[in-house]
């Protein structure tokens, strides 16, 4: 120490006099430290004054630079001033050194946080004439204390507040604390499980289990488990999902948090879900997907074991729909509930009843051959010949089942219940009531039907459909006078598909509907194309389907189309079946409504329907079309040559044009003409052409 004090004797004696060291002194105090310092000059209580601030503290304390010689209530706030007084007065009052902590707004607009130790300085009799503030900037510290609370405030919230039951242990097992979850979870209170060991709460294998967790997770491992029940106080296992959490301070392993979920009731919700997946609300017997699954299982284990056969049994409640209309569906449901109990206990067999939905049931059976499961269906029927009971009376029910045998049949679920679906509609095709195993004979269609279907659905947007055209010519002058619109359908995959297969499916699912818009709006657009060609103005029939035809909205958007292409309506006929004129107070309001429009109307394929003939007399029709059926045979059945001119006689009587379809040869056309009908069409004059063809076609003269 002596040699230090000497070495600093001798740097300050290189200096040239006292005030320069003042000066450095001074240099380093006021730029150089990084606290703020203030000598303040003491002129009684609550009175002081500053002598001095260095940079710091008039920078951080928002000072004046010219603060020098004010007293603190002429510099600060007064409220601020108080504050600052207050200690300043300790000071004086106690003689002794004085600490405090405060903030304050920092020239940035954020809050400086200080710690300000004030040191009195005493003259040479004893009174404190100077006092020195030293105050050091402690925000940053401020910052991390808060943030440290705050950060344990919410861990301790996420605890505290937790649905879940938190554990926690020291490495030994012992439980330092919980959460109010753990006692609504586990029954226990507080007090009982405060120090009490965790691998008491659990039973039997359970506790080797979670002995094995434990061990794991001391050792860094954050684990979880749903299969441990833990034992509730009440002695009931509650089945827990854990989670371990290890608890690392400076790298090492203090304890474990034990997070713990109760799932029973969880559980029992997905066992019952995972039942009404698989079984039928009504009947308690096993659905489809239950089916598809043991199906799968079956056929998995009968190729590795190679056993006997699996017979699967379609089975169709005969007439069923009409009991369910006229007693009821309660009624109707009772009766799937009894024979859903009738045919599950046949004994001697291995066998699985399930219900597709309806009245609509299968049968698995394993390890059967082909008579064994004759024999089986033959139980079935016995089964039926006992009447079901509903209300005290009587009903007897039979069925129809239709049955595929793996692996003759099939090696998959889906196709070996698919033919056992062809095989029953056979049967119901056949008269029910009987059983029929598939055969490669049956033809099951569906397949393709959807296939059909599904391009149908897209055949407009795609540009498939076209329409074509064939003449109707007058047998006087051997002139095309109108045109019949006939739609046609070439799909890519399909190929040209003919219009007895699709008009029907269009029928059956709806899409005639705007299929038939689609040839309102094209024969429109044509006919405007033709007449810009100075082609003559024909007139074109376009068919009606029966469900069309109904359509509410059916007379609206033809005149809207009409007016769309400003078609003169006389120039558009529409051809109607018998069959959808057969409610006649319906049918009449919508004929006379496109009548009003201006259109003709035609009756399409006459003498093929069974309504009644006064409709001729109640429709305003224009033309009667004789069926291509009795212009076949009129040159050799007597029968067909009498319908067919009794046909022209009786429209000629009522004042309606007659149009024959289906004419091939000259002689029927000569005959045709003997009975005086008017106009003809068929493969004689011209199959139906595509519109290029037609425009060729409309300026000649046909030749009989």
């Amino acid at each position: 120490m002596n040699n230090l004090n000497a070495r600093l004797k001798k740097e300050i004696g290189n200096f040239s006099n006292r005030e320069t060291i003042e000066k450095i002194i001074f240099d380093i105090v006021f730029k150089h430290v990084k606290d703020m310092l203030f000598i303040m000059k003491a002129e009684g209580k609550g009175q002081f004054r500053y002598l001095f601030a260095n940079k710091v503290g008039i920078e951080k304390a928002s000072l004046d630079a010219g603060c020098a010689g004010m007293l603190i209530q002429e510099v600060l706030p007064p409220e601020k001033a108080d504050e600052i007084i207050y200690y300043y007065n300790q000071v004086i009052e106690t003689g002794s050194i004085v600490s405090f902590k405060d903030n304050a707004a920092a020239m940035d607009g954020s809050t400086f946080f200080g710690e300000s130790i004030l040191t009195p300085v005493r003259d040479d009799s004893g009174e404190i004439q100077i006092i020195v503030s030293v105050t050091r900037d402690i925000t940053e510290t401020v910052h991390e204390k808060h943030a440290l609370i705050e950060s344990q405030e919410r861990f301790r919230s996420i605890i505290d507040h937790n649905m879940d039951s938190i554990f926690s242990l020291d490495l030994k097992g012992s439980i330092l604390s919980t959460n109010n979850s753990a006692y609504s979870t586990t029954g226990y209170t507080e007090k009982e499980l405060q120090d009490s060991e965790i691998f008491l709460y659990w039973k039997d294998s359970d506790r080797q289990n979670f002995n094995n967790l434990f061990e794991q997770s001391i050792k860094g491992k954050a684990l979880e488990s749903s299969e441990l029940a833990f034992t509730h106080k009440s002695g009931e296992k509650i089945q827990v999902h854990l989670r371990t959490i290890p608890i690392i301070i400076s790298e090492t392993v203090k304890g474990i948090y034990l997070i713990m979920r109760n799932i029973s009731s969880q559980l029992h919700n997905i066992e019952t879900i995972k039942y009404m997946a698989f079984h039928d609300q009504l009947t308690g017997l096993l659905n489809r997907p239950a089916l598809i699954r043991d199906l799968d299982e079956m056929i998995a284990a009968e190729r590795l074991q190679a056993k006997k056969e699996i017979a699967i049994l379609s089975i169709d409640l005969d007439r069923f729909k009409l009991l369910n209309d006229s007693l009821g569906h309660n009624m109707g449901d009772i009766l799937l509930r009894d024979f859903a109990n009738r045919i599950a206990g046949i004994p001697g067999y291995d066998y699985r009843v399930y219900r597709q939905g309806g009245d609509e049931f299968t049968i698995l059976i394993k390890n059967v051959n082909k008579a064994e499961t004759e024999e089986f269906a033959g139980i079935l029927f016995k089964l039926l010949k006992f009447p079901f009971v509903l209300n005290r009376q009587d009903y007897y029910i039979s069925s129809s089942i239709g049955i595929s045998m793996y692996p003759g049949d099939g090696f998959d679920s889906e196709s070996l219940i698919r033919k056992a679906d062809g095989a029953l509609r056979q049967v119901k095709e056949r008269g029910k009531s009987h059983y029929q195993f598939y055969s490669k004979e049956i033809l099951l269609h569906q397949p393709n039907i959807v296939v059909m279907e599904s391009n149908l659905r897209r055949a407009i947007d795609k540009r498939e459909l076209t329409l074509y055209y064939q003449p109707q010519v007058n047998l006087l002058t051997n002139e095309i006078e109108s045109l019949e619109a006939l739609l046609r359908w070439h799909n890519p995959t399909l190929g040209y598909v003919s219009p007895a297969e699709f008009i029907p499916l269009a029928e059956d699912t709806a899409l005639i509907v705007p299929i038939g818009e689609w040839v309102f709006e094209e024969v429109c657009r044509q006919m405007v194309e033709w007449d810009e060609k100075g082609l003559n103005e024909l007139k074109v029939a376009i068919n009606l389907s029966p469900k069309q035809f109904l359509q509410p909205q059916l007379v609206d958007k033809i005149k809207v189309t009409i007016e769309k292409y400003r078609i003169r309506p006389s120039r558009l006929e529409v051809e109607i079946t018998e069959g959808a004129i057969q409610d006649i107070s319906e049918s009449l309001t919508i004929v006379k409504r496109l009548k009003e429009i201006g259109l003709s109307i035609s009756v399409d394929d006459f003498g093929t329907g069974y309504s009644s003939l006064s409709y001729l007399k109640q429709f305003p029709l224009d033309t009667l079309k004789i069926d291509q059926s009795f212009v076949k045979e009129i040159l050799s059945d007597q029968k067909d040559a009498a319908i067919t001119t009794t046909i022209i006689h009786l429209a000629q009587s009522l004042g309606l044009e007659v149009i024959a379809e289906g004419v091939e040869l000259p002689e029927q056309a000569g005959f045709l003409k003997d009975a005086n009908c008017q106009k003809v069409q068929g493969f004689l004059y011209s199959r139906p052409l595509p519109p290029a063809e037609v425009e060729k076609l409309l300026n000649r003269t046909i030749a009989l």
